[in-house]
């Protein structure tokens, strides 16, 4: 019997899935580790790397030698989502803004880029102007509203 050893990032210690021959292929491993852990394949997929090397193991027809060891870590099935969207009313224009913002757990595909500070300061302004704005019109909301019912 050989055997894979896996664990998944979150976890300290090893788990062993065993096969016979010289090899495992990546689909098989998938399969045996979501059995042994009741993971359903609906819900998500395992990313497989190699604990030494930190290859990841992309193609699953892709072989895995035995006595291997892998780190696991489950990720969304489909890529990346939407996962909600916010409406902004800009002070100056008047007009709606649709944004769209990402989970923090979910992968991003792709290759990644790296965010400047200038981009991020310019958000951060303008997120800065759109809260006062906000924050602005409550505040006359609260003050006006009792007169406008007197008048009324």
């Amino acid at each position: 019997m050989s055997c894979v050893h896996y664990k998944f990032s979150s976890k300290l210690n090893y788990d062993t899935v065993t096969f016979d021959g010289l090899h495992i292929s990546l689909s098989d491993l998938k399969r045996q580790i979501m059995g042994r852990e009741k993971l359903k394949a609906a819900d998500c997929d395992l990313q497989i790397t190699n604990a030494q090397t930190k290859e990841e193991y992309t193609d699953d027809s892709a072989l895995i030698p035995k006595n291997s060891s892998v780190i696991v870590r489950r990720i969304p099935i489909g890529g990346v989502k939407a996962t909600s969207k916010t409406y902004v009313m800009t002070p100056k224009s008047h007009k709606i803004l649709e944004t769209t913002f990402r989970s923090r757990s979910e992968p991003v595909s792709g290759t990644s880029k790296a965010i400047d500070d200038s981009s991020a300061s310019i958000s951060l302004a303008q997120l800065t102007k759109v809260y006062i704005y906000i924050y602005s019109c409550q505040i006359l909301k609260k003050c006006l509203l009792p007169i406008f019912k007197l008048i009324l």
